[in-house]
Formats: structure tokens, sequence, C-alpha cells
């Protein structure tokens, strides 16, 4: 059964939870209606996300053998065959068409909007996982949209509106991550003297000065976020004192990153960083207040 958890990588399914984020800013997060329907929508995409992950070792077995970590994945350490990989990719896909099919009546007239997002994240995919990860910015900016899609088919699942300020900070905060990442690659491609395509038109030095400008962008869009009439009018002037928790928090992973110089990637960085979780819940637990014990 942990073979074909692994497989599905459902550690990663937490990326998924930006299907929530405009329930959970909208103040619904109480609204049992609108919540089934993002609870709907974060079990069919995080489907169409393992099916890709599947589709992805797959093609990958051959280099993720030489990986020192990778080589552990169920494919490239043979626990489950290729057969059965395909079998389960087929029924992936399948389970995930015939959800969005039966859930057309939870979506009503964004039906075809969300079916839409699930497809283009599918297909964008397929076109990273076979040539677009070889190609550098492009492979960054990919898996940063890929979390835009991720808040819009929450969006569309319970028709809350979305602002620009939030799906530009969606985009820059998943930056961070896709370079954070690419950095830690770059460093264990020095440990072990192995690099591979996909860091092509990469170094330290520029990922560090990328990370660098995301993080201030990040914090900036957040900035920018808090002060929108639509958010102030929500929430009040209070809300834009969140930003000290966001500011801390950038400032923690960079941290982690350039001095301590953490190879992992990001999101093992916030399963493990306890400075980076206590403000999280802090943040998590400001906003809680101003929107539901105003």
């Amino acid at each position: 059964m942990i073979k074909y958890l692994k497989l599905l990588r459902v550690e990663q399914w937490i990326k998924n939870f930006f299907v929530f984020v405009p329930l959970f800013f909208s103040g619904n997060i109480t609204n049992f209606d609108l919540l089934g329907k993002s609870i709907f929508a974060f079990i069919i995409f995080s489907l169409a996300a393992s099916s890709i992950y599947i589709i992805n070792d797959y093609s990958d077995i051959e280099s993720d053998r030489k990986h020192p970590e990778k080589r552990r994945r169920p494919l490239a350490s043979g626990a489950i065959s290729k057969r059965t990989a395909l079998i389960v990719l087929v029924a992936l896909i399948s389970l995930s068409i015939a959800l969005i099919y039966f859930g057309a009546q939870y979506f009503h007239h964004n039906f075809w909007k969300f079916a839409t997002i699930i497809a283009f994240y599918f297909f964008m995919n397929l076109a990273y996982t076979f040539k677009l990860k070889h190609v550098a910015i492009i492979d960054v900016s990919i898996i940063s949209l890929g979390f835009v899609l991720r808040v819009l088919a929450g969006g569309y699942a319970t028709g809350i509106f979305i602002s620009q300020w939030a799906i530009l900070l969606t985009f820059v905060l998943a930056l961070v991550l896709a370079i954070g990442k690419r950095r830690g690659e770059l460093i264990n491609a020095q440990i072990s003297g192995k690099t591979r395509k996909a860091l092509d038109g990469y170094n330290v030095q520029f990922a560090d000065i990328a990370l660098s400008v995301s993080c201030t962008l990040a914090i900036v869009c957040y900035l920018m976020f808090t002060l929108s009439p639509e958010v102030q009018q929500r929430f009040h002037a209070r809300v834009f004192y969140t930003v000290i928790f966001v500011v801390f928090a950038f400032l923690r992973y960079l941290q982690q990153t350039l001095v301590y110089n953490k190879t992992e990637s990001p999101t093992k960085i916030i399963y493990r960083d306890r400075y980076i979780q206590i403000t999280l819940v802090l943040w998590v637990a400001a906003f809680l207040l101003q929107i539901y014990f105003k």
C-alpha cells in the first residue's frame, strides 16, 4: 500500500490545498455547500496531479535510477512494474473524468470553466514532462502557473471572485518554491558531480538572485493584496499587519537556503522548519480572527 501512495506522491497533495484559497479568504469556510465543492475540486486536482507524477516517473526511470534520492521511487526501484503503473494511470485518468462528469451538477454554470482548468493543467504538465522542463525559466514558470490554476479551479468550483493581486501573489510565491528547488538541485549536482539537462541555463549565483527577487516581489504583492479596496473593505485596515508574518517567513526561508545552504526542496523545509511552521500558524490564526471572529 505504501509503495502505491509513493507512486501517487500523496505528500505532494499539500500543493493542492491552494484550491481552498478562494474559500478561505472569502470568509466562507463554514459554508458547507461551498466547502463540499472545494473538497470535490481538491480530489479531482489531486488525481490529475498524481497521474502526471506517474507519467513523469515512467518517462524518467533511467535517469531516476542514477539519482541518489529518486532511485528510491517505486518505478525506479522496481517496487512497482511499468505495467502496474500504467494500469494505475488509466484508472486515475478515468476516475478524474468520471468525477468531473458526475460533478457537473455541483459547479453549475462554472462547470466548463473548471473542466477546462483541469484539462489545461494536465496537458501543460504533459508538455512540461516531455520537453519544457528542460527549458530554463520556462520550467519554473510552468510550475508557478500550476499553482495559479489550482486557485482558479477553487474559484470556479465555488463561484468566488479572485482578485488580480491574489493571482499574482500565488504565481510569485510558487516561483519562489520552484527556484528554491532548482537551487537545491544545483547544490546537489555540485556535491555529487552529476548534473542533468533540466539544470541547463541555471547556476547557483543566478538562482540566488532570482530567489531574492522573487521573495521581494511576493512580499510586495502580498502588501498590495492587503491594501486592495476589496480586502480593506472585507477585513478592515488591521489585515495590513499580517505582512509581518509574511516578511519573517520569507526571511527565514532565505536564511535556510542562503546561509545554512539547505539543499532540500522548499516543501520539505516547510515540513521540517519549526520557525516557518509557527509563523504560518500565527498568520492563519490572524486571518481566522479577522474573518470569522470580528
